[in-house]
């Protein structure tokens, strides 16, 4: 049988890369969706020789972009994490550094048209319900690529991508602290279960025994972090309610230690199997929320800011990312907004190619 083929765009967003699909593209069912995404990715070896995954966690992320039914929205990016070296899909988080690049992939896809030198595309994220205004720079019509804008973790300059999120407490368990207070003890350790645009547990650097300064690859070698961490991150995603979290990437983890360049605090994230070389748009939302609410773990660890709007620095292994907070304090903590500033780049397109067996088309 023919292969199918399949149009898209393969774009960096932020840190991360993969292709961009128009949904309608794709199988409707998710059972058949997985299948074409596992063989377009490569999954289940961890070169992803057989597809155009790279290998790595950041390097095997899908998009897929429809023009939006809800009323705010211009288009709905439906996210999806490929595994590397097992054949699964996880649907249930989300990807901001993805997201980088649906505005410029809703344009150049016609699912958005050009208003003028810059051009506002309304997001809903359809994993986690939040809204997203990108801000895309099209002084002649087209996505503009060439800039000045640097970010951590991305060598060189791009034209920068404005992102600002709202309604991004409690996206995927339904409450900002899905277990009901700032901190936990999970295992003699002091957690933080938080959900802000992406549920994470957080905890300090020094309870595991580390400085919190360590490189990527100096964590992923070290199997007695991550013999510990990870009981801890299941036994949090079931009190968080997302039940069994084993074969998800789902609650994420991060460890946290006080800044050593001037910025809040200092991070380490985790995919949750691997550390992320720098950090990814939806943890350091929901790391930066931790900084400034009180009792969680961050408390007496965090550079503290003066008040709402705060710009909070998150340093990571590669550099730092700024995150743009409004919120309010006091006993009625909530968030309101956050705002990043990403770039993008289209990479390449075409067709990306399945077995026909796999899908007809």
């Amino acid at each position: 049988m023919a292969q199918t083929g399949i149009p898209y765009l393969f774009m960096r967003g932020g840190t991360s890369r993969g292709p961009y699909f128009d949904r309608n593209d794709l199988p409707e069912d998710e059972a058949s969706l997985s299948e074409v995404l596992i063989h377009a990715i490569g999954a289940g070896h961890r070169y992803n020789i057989d597809g155009i995954g790279g290998g790595t966690a950041v390097t095997t992320k899908v998009a897929m972009l429809s023009r939006s039914e809800d009323d705010w929205a211009d288009v709905d990016y439906f996210f999806a994490q490929v595994a590397v070296e097992e054949r699964a899909v996880d649907y249930r988080p989300t990807c901001g550094n993805i997201l980088s690049g649906v505005g410029p992939a809703a344009l150049e896809m016609g699912l958005v048209p050009v208003t003028g030198a810059e051009t506002r595309v309304r997001i809903r994220a359809v994993n986690t319900g939040a809204r997203i205004e990108s801000v895309v720079q099209t002084p002649e019509g087209v996505p503009l690529y060439d800039g000045n804008a640097e970010i951590a973790g991305v060598p060189g300059s791009a034209a920068p991508v404005t992102l600002k999120f709202s309604e991004v407490a409690g996206g995927v368990t339904g409450a900002m602290l899905p277990t009901g207070q700032a901190r936990d003890v999970i295992d003699g350790v002091d957690v933080t279960c938080l959900d802000v645009a992406m549920p994470v547990v957080l905890a300090r650097a020094a309870d595991f025994g580390l400085t919190g300064y360590e490189d990527a690859a100096d964590l992923d070698a070290n199997g007695d972090f991550y013999g510990r961490m990870e009981p801890i991150r299941r036994i949090a995603g079931e009190r968080m309610g997302m039940g069994d979290v084993s074969g998800s990437v789902t609650p994420k983890f991060a460890v946290l230690a006080p800044p050593r360049a001037g910025g809040a605090v200092t991070a380490r994230y985790f995919m949750p199997r691997a550390c992320h070389p720098g950090m990814a748009v939806t943890g350091a939302q929901c790391i930066a929320t931790a900084c400034v609410m009180p009792g969680t773990v961050a408390e007496g660890i965090a550079m503290d800011p003066t008040g709402s709007p705060a710009t909070l620095t998150v340093e990571h292994p590669t550099g730092a990312i700024d995150v743009l907070m409004e919120y309010e304090a006091g006993t009625d903590f909530s968030v309101k907004t956050a705002g990043l500033v990403r770039t993008a780049r289209l990479l390449a397109r075409g067709e990306v190619f399945v077995p026909g067996a796999v899908w007809a088309g």
